[in-house]
């Protein structure tokens, strides 16, 4: 059996899902054509049964790709801020790294004090921010730093670990 490593198998799995998109297309046009009355329908098109198969082995192809690649980013580890955590573990962690980002760097481009319009009548309303926009830009970079950090060992560790996978019929 072929070996692939992890990156190619998530990209692989992109490939599988167009392909199983191409060949539920390829059934649906396969599956009637118009003619004239009386007349013989041409049958210049792949018959469905083939289509079918074809389909039947690019699913469970699809069905165990998911299963590998599931399994190595349980059972594989990356290591981060002095401590090592599973790869699905480290990629949820980056995901909320980068949200925490862009709700930091939301409240870093705030103004310390604004004047309000339009919410009293003769009377000067102010919003305070609660908080010193410059901490939070701060924060937002680090958060990012961090983000990046972790995204790149996962990467890297996405290409160390082998799948037992043979991927010659799609490449």
């Amino acid at each position: 059996m072929g070996k692939i490593n992890l990156a190619e198998g998530i990209k692989l799995k992109n490939v599988l899902g167009r392909r199983i998109l191409e060949l539920n297309d390829e059934l649906q046009r396969s599956a009637f054509v118009l003619v004239e009355k009386g007349k013989q329908p041409e049958t210049g098109r792949r018959p469905m049964a083939e289509i079918e198969q074809e389909l039947e082995q690019v699913r469970k192809d699809s069905r165990t790709l998911d299963r590998l690649v599931y399994r190595a980013n349980i059972d594989n580890e990356v290591e981060f801020e002095g401590g090592t955590m599973p790869i699905v573990e480290a990629i949820e962690l980056a995901t909320q790294l980068r949200a925490q980002a862009s709700a930091h760097k939301s409240f870093s481009h705030a103004q310390k004090e604004e004047i309000q319009f339009g919410y009293s009548e003769g009377t000067v309303v102010y919003r305070i921010a609660l908080f010193d926009p410059e901490d939070y830009r701060k924060k937002a970079e680090e958060a990012e730093r961090r983000a990046h950090k972790l995204s790149n060992a996962v990467n890297a560790k996405n290409y160390a670990v082998i799948l037992d996978f043979d991927d010659s019929a799609y490449y």
